[in-house]
């Protein structure tokens, strides 16, 4: 007796995909599909139908699968001629475009079948509806996006589902969710009044306030803080470039669709930099070094446009407008581990002052698609086993990701996982031997020839827009005290009490202490409430009992219980926590 084997969540979330289809065709006679694959936690279904769906739309589409997987229905591969399929692709006309494609390089079309429902797809199902729990789906929202990502194209109607192998896990999904909701940074950070954005201005192009200003200030100080110590030096650079430099370093023929341009009066082609490493390279180019300069590091943050898709933005995490703390090390291959070690070293103190503890993945290319990348196989080869020894002699575990790439060299990833648990790929270095090639880059050497040398890129946070739309998440807007806006908000009783307020408020000024003296004249009871809306890390009320100012009740954010202090105790205390950035309060 053969044992069955027991599906994949690929094959489930797939096979639902398809069951979702088939309950949009029971209800929608003239229905048009598109694709419907699977996703992280999930599938989809993209769709035209003679009416827009609404949430109310979602419940007996699912209520209908949940009939359809009781049925214990057959998932069965059928051929081209069998019954009913050339009379489907007859009423799809994105299936025959599909089939258009399939046929125009060469691949067979596959078909398959479950209950009534015939799809045009490659597969990978559950065997019968039988293998899928009933109870651990949810169809959860409507999206609009156009067919193929081409705005030019129809606009279609896309239905989300989530999908697990238990129940248990669809509720911890849904919880998640729920607790993610509430950490949106999109609505936490104007709420603290981080962020915003304008019409007039655009999508895709925040705006910051003077807190949200300073919360980036001090990660970035933080991050030069880092490299300053290790040999870095500034550098600066402008925000447009004639076309050539990246014809020359190979992003003008790979990116240029996502690049802002400009043609100049005189009809020359500029573009906004999306980038910074071609820039870099002709700083080092300004003259020739010799290998006793070596490395050159060069760093700098500044802002990279891209043409993103509006329907792509998404608060922080996209955007069109890119702060990135961009860094460029151009050395000898011989000098390329230590380089990285350097790096590396930087990235871990950086992460470890939010909490979070790293994973690494190795992102290298994809040998059966050489013509995505720059440079030989050679190369791509000596710089892939590189970082493989690197990663190997620190004694660390790496994924590998086939494919990951940048197009000029392969990466070493940071993941980092959130308070919720989500993983995010942050902090990233890239070694890089196709663009010293390309522009030509070199040192020479102890015997007075010119010698190719490599570049490593690399870049701490990324984006300073999407490291803060994380660390916002991952905080729920209660940043550590040495990230805090405002450390101390100094709340006094009464008109009266201000002169005292005023005084405690110099003090932890000039201690360093970053204070807010509200002198607004509301209650005391509002005046805290809109401290905790805030969030911010400590509270002093004063009234006639502080006027001494030799001991005061401190109120800490999240606690229930005031902490009594001296002012000669805590200020040290204080100084302490944000020196060693410490995340706890």
């Amino acid at each position: 007796m053969t044992q069955s084997t027991k599906p994949t969540i690929e094959q489930i979330r797939h096979t639902l995909a398809h069951l979702l289809a088939h309950a949009v065709q029971d209800q929608f006679a003239h229905a048009k599909f598109a694709i419907g694959p699977t996703i992280e936690n999930g599938f989809y279904y993209d769709l035209e139908l003679d009416r827009p769906l609404t949430p109310d739309d979602l419940k007996p589409l699912e209520k209908r699968m949940k009939h359809l997987v009781k049925q214990r229905l057959a998932m069965e591969r059928i051929d081209t001629s069998a019954p009913g399929v050339q009379e489907f692709v007859a009423t799809q006309p994105y299936k025959q475009e599909l089939l258009a494609d399939l046929k125009a390089k060469n691949e067979t079309a596959t078909f398959y079948k479950i209950g009534s429902f015939i799809d045009l797809c490659r597969g990978g199902h559950v065997t019968s509806s039988a293998d899928i729990n009933p109870d651990a789906f949810q169809l959860t929202h409507i999206a609009g996006a156009y067919w193929r990502g081409d705005s030019t194209k129809p606009m279609l109607q896309r239905i989300y589902g989530v999908a697990f192998a238990t129940r248990e896990e669809l509720l911890a999904y849904i919880a998640q969710q729920a607790e993610a909701k509430k950490r949106d940074h999109k609505v936490l950070g104007p709420e603290l009044d981080l962020f915003t954005f304008s019409d007039l201005v655009g999508s895709g192009l925040p705006l910051w306030t003077p807190k949200g200003t300073m919360i980036r200030n001090l990660l970035d100080s933080f991050v030069w803080e880092l490299r300053q110590a290790v040999g870095y030096e500034q550098v600066d650079i402008p925000h447009i470039t004639k076309k050539d430099l990246y014809e020359k370093s190979g992003h003008w023929q790979k990116f240029q669709d996502e690049l802002f341009k400009i043609t100049t009066r005189e009809g020359h082609i500029f573009a906004m930099k999306p980038m910074n490493c071609p820039h870099h390279t002709q700083i080092y180019a300004r003259k020739q070094f010799s290998y006793r300069e070596l490395p050159q590091r060069y760093a700098s943050t500044t802002k990279v446009y891209r043409d993103e898709q509006t329907g792509e933005l998404a608060g922080l995490s996209r955007v069109r407008s890119i702060t990135q703390d961009d860094a460029h090390v151009f050395c000898r291959t011989s000098q390329v581990e230590a380089e990285i070690e350097k790096i590396w070293k930087i990235i871990k103190t950086f992460y470890k002052a939010a909490g979070f503890t790293l994973t690494l993945r190795l992102s290298f290319h994809d040998p059966k698609h050489p013509e995505k990348y720059l440079g030989g196989k050679e190369s791509w080869k000596k710089a892939e086993a590189t970082l493989r020894s690197i990663v190997k002699k620190a004694k660390v575990q790496a994924d590998e990701a086939i494919g990951e790439a940048a197009f000029y060299g392969p990466k070493m990833d940071f993941m980092a996982k959130d308070s919720l648990g989500r993983e995010w790929q942050v902090a990233t270095i890239q070694l890089d031997m196709n663009l010293p090639e390309r522009f030509n880059l070199t040192c020479i050497n102890e015997q007075g020839e010119h010698e190719r040398i490599v570049m490593i890129h690399a870049a701490i946070m990324g984006s300073i827009e999407r490291y803060l739309a994380i660390l916002i998440e991952h905080f729920a807007g209660a940043f550590p005290l040495w990230l805090s806006p405002i450390q101390v908000q100094v709340i006094p009783v009464a008109k009266k009490h201000n002169a005292i307020a005023k005084k405690l408020t110099k003090q932890l000024t000039d201690a360093g202490i970053r204070v807010h003296h509200d002198d607004i004249d509301e209650t005391v009871g509002y005046k805290i409430r809109k401290a905790e809306k805030a969030k911010v890390p400590y509270m002093i009320v004063v009234g006639d009992k502080e006027k001494s100012l030799t001991k005061l009740a401190i109120r800490v954010r999240g606690k229930k219980q005031v902490k009594m202090v001296t002012l000669k105790t805590w200020i040290p205390a204080l100084q302490a926590g944000v020196t060693k950035r410490s995340i706890g309060l």
